[in-house]
């Protein structure tokens, strides 16, 4: 056993994923892991309360234990600037899946850059396809978007007399009506009010 401080980040995109799968990881990782930071949010960016704390709980010495990098982060920027964070504090990184160790030195780092570049390819190929995906569909006619919020028609004619007649402004009415510019025209059109 080391004298290292070892402290997990998970994370999973959404708050009905579980991340048990990760958690698992660190309790066969032959370290033990002394915290655990859990986000339930996308990894699209590093605006993540979970990762903050992480970040500033870390001390020189420290060894950040990850189930794999896209866990950390999804594109090569963030994954290279939150290292970056790390190596600055005296803080190592670990994933246990890429079995990649930033304490390595040269070809651990080496490592690390390849498979964030990788995570970022990957999360682009996915929104790729979810995007092919969604094309097809609607030329197949089976996907016709979010359903629209339902509102009060009457209300609504009410409102916009009050606003065509010049007694309240557009932005009032929008307020009143609690619906944002583009849907508050578009409902326009449609009423032809």
């Amino acid at each position: 056993m080391s004298d290292k401080t070892y402290i997990g980040y998970a994370r999973v995109s959404t708050l009905e994923q579980n991340e048990a799968r990760q958690i698992k990881s660190f309790d066969d990782f032959p370290e033990k892991i002394k915290k655990v930071f859990i986000d339930k949010v996308s990894g699209k960016d590093t605006n993540r309360p979970e990762l903050k704390k992480m970040l500033d709980y870390v001390r020189e010495g420290d060894v950040v234990v990850v189930s794999d990098f896209s866990r950390l982060a999804r594109s090569t920027r963030d994954m290279l600037q939150i290292v970056q964070e790390l190596t600055d504090k005296g803080v190592g990184l670990i994933s246990i899946k890429e079995a990649v160790d930033t304490n390595s030195g040269a070809m651990g780092k080496f490592f690390l850059t390849i498979f964030a570049a990788l995570a970022e390819l990957e999360r682009e190929t996915i929104l790729q396809r979810q995007r092919e995906g969604i094309a097809i569909a609607k030329q197949q006619g089976k996907y016709k978007g979010r359903k629209p919020i339902p509102y009060d028609e009457v209300k609504v004619r009410a409102e916009c007399k009050k606003w065509r007649s010049g007694e309240q402004t557009a932005v009032a009415t929008m307020k009143k009506l609690d619906i944002k510019k583009n849907r508050f025209y578009n409902i326009v059109k449609e009423l032809g009010v």
